[in-house]
């Protein structure tokens, strides 16, 4: 990693900051009358921290607040000046508004850290940069400082702790993904496989180039067109019918042709059996997914999704309640939203009502399914005398998801056997297997 001289001068400029305000503040003698006297770094455009600066029109107070968040990772032992301690009290200055950092054994700073850092012990100057702080467009998100919860302390002790996402985007350069958690049940998605590989009907296709128009267009036709008051942030699609019908697929190439990461939400993780749990784990999805403008797939939603049930327990009316929390934040979210369920019958009305698009992914007719067959199978194969994939495809009732596996299970067979000869009698057995799993029989 290239060496960034503008931030070690901006580190340097900071521990000044911090020695002046602690000699004024103690009366100590010191070569400055207020810290606003020490001259900023020049600004350096080859710096990703000057250029994080600049996007953010950085002023003099906000470059105190910044570095004072960067400190603990990039120079901590600036911060154990903070460390001394009152000698009427035995206990570290309050002013200082530091608090322990268990796990280094240094301390955290907060607010108030940067209020006194500001302003010492001027009354009127810590309001005024209290109140310009916790309004602060950048600042006053919760990416940046952490506010406490269930408390009546003042804002002066919110933590200053930035997001990992910021501190990977300024420091590392790359975007931040969590990694799938029970804080957060989402994992990302993708493929590498192109449109040319996904088999769908004539109005399928046009349905989901829809929504492309709407990833292209949508915020525009807001903005140019002036319909903000009209048309709402987001888009919602329903994507419907049964397993390996290309779904998910779709999904995943719709994220890789706009260049947007695709989440898929694993319902299992979200569902809990105490209530209020389902809306505070699914908070955590759509709070972080806020502004990101990622694409959140609910694979088989109707676990979550599903009609709403009569009440007749406490579960019963919460578990309403959920339905009605689900509506709110799908409905809100200024990204796009996909639901896939099995049954579109399953879903409810209330959610069916709320979606722009319904799209429908029927099982593939004879014809898709010669070129599922076809498209699917490795080029470096062959096929034995008497295998007819026309024959096969007007037989045998598969959906793309089951052709897929019935080509994994022939390839593995033949590779068992050190050949590159799909065999008829493989393919069959493949079959009989998909068949089994959804209780059907295979003719011969």
């Amino acid at each position: 990693m290239q060496k960034d001289n503008f931030l070690n001068l901006e580190l340097q400029w900071f521990t000044d900051i911090v020695i002046t305000r602690l000699k004024l503040y103690f009366n100590q003698e010191c070569e400055y009358q207020d810290i606003r006297q020490i001259q900023l770094p020049p600004m350096d455009e080859t710096s990703s921290y000057c250029r994080f600066l600049q996007n953010h029109k950085m002023t003099f107070p906000d470059r105190v607040l910044s570095l004072l968040a960067w400190i603990p990772f990039l120079r901590p032992q600036i911060l154990d000046c903070f460390q001394v301690k009152n000698n009427h009290t035995g206990q570290r200055f309050v002013e200082f508004g530091c608090e322990d950092n268990e796990t280094t054994g240094g301390v955290r700073p907060t607010l108030a850290t940067a209020l006194f850092i500001l302003a010492g012990d001027d009354v009127d100057e810590r309001m005024r940069l209290g109140a310009y702080f916790t309004k602060h467009p950048f600042f006053s998100s919760q990416e940046f400082l952490k506010k406490r919860e269930n408390t009546i302390d003042s804002f002066a002790n919110w933590l200053i702790q930035p997001s990992q996402e910021l501190l990977e985007s300024i420091f590392f350069h790359r975007v931040y993904i969590p990694d799938f958690s029970s804080s957060f049940p989402a994992t990302i998605v993708s493929t590498e496989r192109s449109w040319d590989e996904l088999v769908l009907d004539e109005a399928t296709i046009k349905q989901v180039n829809e929504i492309k128009l709407w990833v292209k267009h949508g915020e525009r036709i807001r903005k140019e067109w002036e319909l903000e008051g009209k048309i709402k942030h987001g888009y919602r699609a329903l994507f419907y019918g049964p397993s390996g019908s290309g779904k998910t697929f779709t999904v995943m190439l719709l994220g890789k042709e706009v260049n947007k990461p695709v989440f898929c939400i694993d319902l299992s993780m979200v569902i809990s059996k105490y209530i209020g749990e389902t809306e505070k784990n699914l908070a955590k999805i759509f709070d972080f997914a806020e502004n990101r403008e990622w694409i959140l797939f609910f694979d088989e939603a109707d676990a979550l999704f599903g009609k709403r049930t009569n009440v007749k327990d406490a579960h019963d009316r919460y578990a309403n309640q959920e339905v009605a929390y689900l509506l709110q934040r799908v409905e809100n979210y200024r990204g796009l939203v996909i639901l896939s369920t099995n049954f579109k019958a399953n879903i409810d009305e209330a959610f069916a009502r709320r979606f722009q698009i319904m799209v429908n992914f029927p099982m593939p007719d004879a014809s898709m399914r010669e070129t599922l067959w076809k498209n699917t199978f490795s080029r470096k194969c062959t096929f034995e005398k008497g295998v007819n994939l026309r024959e096969i495809s007007e037989t045998y009732e598969l959906s793309g998801g089951s052709i897929l596996n019935v080509v994994q299970y022939c390839s593995l067979m033949a590779m068992d056997r050190n050949e590159h000869i799909i065999r008829k009698n493989d393919i069959i057995e493949g079959i009989k297997k998909e068949y089994t799993k959804v209780g059907k029989t295979i003719k011969w």
